[in-house]
């Protein structure tokens, strides 16, 4: 039996769109994946089952801030990027307008949470305080312009604006003002008999290749999200062509999902590693990132360390 004979031997049809379990849909969006196609009871299953991705590294980066006792910021941060994950479930699988706005909504929020956290570093009180403000009344007005006007237009330019805030500050202050910093202290150690840390380009390149991986998986989801919409029917074609269960790898939206959760992960993992390095952290926590495959974490340096494995 030929490859091709095997995989259709295995292979479904759709059902027929058709209303489900939570009745008309309300939402103002509507993405590629049909209707109840594949259960009465959710309207988009795979746009709603990889939203499972926001909820197991939420808890992991929840469960490392508590470990690790990063500052509770970042905690707070991945309630909101739990949030978002739940949002969407929710919001994919009933197709209902106060869902699309949880979700929605929580991606503004848990992005003024990272902005909070750049921002607010080694400043007074009540800088903090009025920053703290600032945001809240920034993510006011976006709620309730976004409620008014019910443009998901508006919704994501404010929160591609958002992003680029967070991530380019976040590459200046890496490269003007932590690789100093990091650079005074490296010198400072030579001669001493401390034990022997990676240096500040080994750190800040590592860095740059963690921001460039999460940056390419993020845009990349992007990218296909776009690309499902713009070419929907044909994509959909292909899917009815190809059938259950394979024709789930065609769907965009859902790739969206998983590979704006990695890119969002890798971002504020990145934020806390710039955080304990700019305490000078660098010789008590470490950056834990064996490949490029694998989810980043930033540890204490005796976690894991190659001579406590060889003990």
């Amino acid at each position: 039996m030929s490859v091709q004979s095997f995989l259709q031997a295995l292979s479904f049809p759709y059902h027929e769109p058709r209303h489900g379990f939570w009745g008309e849909k309300t939402s103002t969006l509507n993405f590629c994946e049909e209707d109840y196609v594949m259960s009465y009871y959710c309207a988009e299953v795979c746009n709603t089952l990889t939203n499972a991705l926001f909820i197991w590294l939420g808890y992991k980066g929840i469960r490392g801030c508590i470990k690790n006792s990063h500052p509770p910021i970042f905690i707070v941060t991945f309630i909101g990027y739990i949030v978002v994950g739940l949002g969407s479930t929710l919001f994919h699988a009933s197709l209902k307008y106060p869902m699309q706005l949880v979700d929605e909504l929580a991606m503004i929020y848990t992005t003024c949470f990272i902005c909070f956290a750049t921002f607010s570093y080694a400043r007074s009180a009540r800088f903090s305080a009025c920053l703290g403000v600032s945001l809240i009344s920034l993510a006011w007005f976006i709620t309730a312009r976004y409620y008014k006007t019910k443009d998901p237009q508006f919704h994501q330019d404010a929160y591609a604006i958002l992003t680029a805030i967070v991530v380019f500050s976040n590459m200046w202050i890496m490269e003007r003002v932590l690789r100093p910093a990091l650079k005074k202290r490296e010198e400072s150690r030579r001669g001493t008999r401390t034990p022997r840390l990676p240096t500040t380009n080994e750190m800040i390149n590592q860095m740059w290749v963690m921001v460039a991986t999460g940056l390419s998986v993020f845009l990349g989801g992007y990218l296909i999200w776009n690309l499902d919409n713009m070419y929907c029917t044909t994509v959909r074609g292909w899917r009815h062509q190809l059938q259950l269960p394979w024709a789930i790898l065609l769907e965009g939206h859902a790739w969206w999902h998983l590979m704006t959760g990695i890119g969002a992960y890798f971002y504020i993992i990145w934020r806390i590693w710039i955080h304990r390095c700019l305490d000078g952290d660098e010789d008590k926590f470490r950056l834990d990132w064996p490949s490029i495959f694998s989810m980043p974490d930033v540890i204490p340096i005796e976690e894991n360390a190659p001579d406590k494995k060889r003990r």
